[in-house]
């Protein structure tokens, strides 16, 4: 079968939506107009950027530019992380938090996929491996910045209730624990509802790519049951792993929390 490219008047003619979309935005006072144009070019010349990386990586493979270009995609994911949260903590903990756990949960998570049910050869091929990762850090990404965003903001609303029970002689893992199970929830929300509509709301993206790029439909359903998994997987460990450390943050050793450790909203 086939493949029918698509010609650059083709993507001008899918931009329109976005122009069409701008505009309403603007009309309707929604104040994202710029940012929904911005994002669009954005996402257009990354993606074109890394379809040029991508091509000279499939021409000349190496262990050392897989390594090169992993840290690059962990090293903007934690970055996008922290700029995602309201109030972030000082110092660079935001960053650190969040890039620390993506890389507990995606590079473990994608590891096994690569080395144990995979097992492309060589190891660092980058038909595996980059999109693997890829959409591991892109998922958990979104997972951890709510997890850790709705931790803080609750945590900063509900002070006086915190600081009540560290009074009334609790430790501080007992005043954060229902904050932290909320944060782990919320950052799960959208992962969640991913695999309960899967197949019969939505047809998952690496699905979709691998039946129009001509593959059987059927190897197409199992590589995307592996990477919902693997997106689960990840996603939760990521939260789970970012709501602790970020819940440990906000107290010091003496059990006092600590917002003055947060930038000022």
């Amino acid at each position: 079968m086939s493949i029918l490219s698509l010609s650059p008047l083709d993507l001008a003619i899918a931009s329109i939506l976005i122009l069409i979309l701008a505009l309403l935005s603007h009309l309707e006072r929604l104040g994202i107009a710029r940012t929904i144009l911005w994002s669009a070019v954005r996402m257009a010349i990354q993606l074109m950027a890394i379809g040029v990386v991508l091509k000279a990586l499939f021409e000349d493979l190496h262990p050392a530019w897989m390594i090169v270009m992993a840290s690059i995609m962990l090293g903007v994911s934690g970055r996008e992380v922290s700029k995602r949260q309201k109030q972030r903590f000082q110092k660079g903990w935001s960053y650190g938090i969040g890039t620390g756990s993506m890389f507990f949960s995606s590079f473990i998570v994608t590891a096994v996929a690569i080395f144990i049910v995979i097992q492309p050869d060589p190891w660092y091929t980058p038909q595996y491996l980059i999109p693997l990762l890829g959409m591991m850090l892109g998922n958990t990404m979104t997972a951890v910045s709510l997890g850790m965003d709705r931790l803080i903001q609750d945590v900063a609303r509900d002070r006086m209730t915190v600081e009540a029970r560290l009074l009334a002689g609790e430790s501080w893992q007992q005043a954060i624990t229902p904050y932290a199970q909320d944060a782990v929830r919320t950052g799960l929300i959208p992962t969640i509802n991913s695999m309960a509509a899967a197949g019969l709301v939505s047809l998952p993206g690496m699905m979709t790519g691998q039946i129009l790029g001509g593959n059987p439909p059927m190897l197409a359903v199992g590589y995307q049951i592996l990477v919902m998994f693997m997106i689960a997987a990840g996603a939760g460990f990521g939260t789970i792993f970012s709501v602790k450390m970020a819940s440990r943050r906000l107290f010091d050793e003496r059990h006092r929390l600590r917002l003055d450790r947060l930038h000022k909203p």
